[in-house]
């Protein structure tokens, strides 16, 4: 829902969309939208080139041209459909749960950034207000999940 006033473009609620290593499960990149853009639509933003798969879900299904001219080196890993007309596809099946638990290493940064910081809500009006809100407590979330790592090296 977007209201106008005075010139000015208000949002209500946004979405963070993040890039993240599969390995570290480091935020490498963040893009800040409105609520009513589609995941797929931010897919090439999200990639820094050095990828060697791209992991995702369903919403990013037919995104694999996006994905080779982000990164050409990369392996489209996003789900596949797995019900169709007349029948289940089993194969497929397994296959997309074990991508989902590669994929949930991106949920997990959403649950510190929430549960530890307590960011459960836009405080600020706009768009970049919120996204810079947000490019701080995604470091510090970053920060956190090496926080055993750093302590060894102080």
């Amino acid at each position: 829902m977007r209201q106008t006033r005075k010139g000015k473009q208000w949002y209500f609620g946004l979405k963070a969309h993040i890039g993240v290593d599969a390995k570290a499960g480091t935020v490498h990149t963040l893009v800040t939208t409105s609520a009513n853009v589609a995941d797929s639509t931010v897919l090439p933003d999200l990639l820094h080139g050095e990828e060697r798969k791209v992991w995702g879900d369903g919403g990013y299904r037919g995104q694999t041209k996006a994905i080779q001219e982000a990164a050409p080196k990369a392996q489209d890993m996003i789900c596949r459909r797995t019900k169709f007309k007349n029948y289940v596809d089993e194969l497929q099946k397994k296959k997309n749960r074990s991508k989902s638990s590669i994929r949930a290493k991106v949920e997990h940064p959403f649950r510190i950034l929430k549960r530890v910081f307590g960011f459960d809500k836009v405080r600020y009006r706009g768009l970049a207000k919120n996204h810079h809100r947000l490019c701080a407590n995604f470091a510090l979330v970053n920060l956190y999940l090496h926080r055993k790592h750093l302590a060894v090296l102080a």
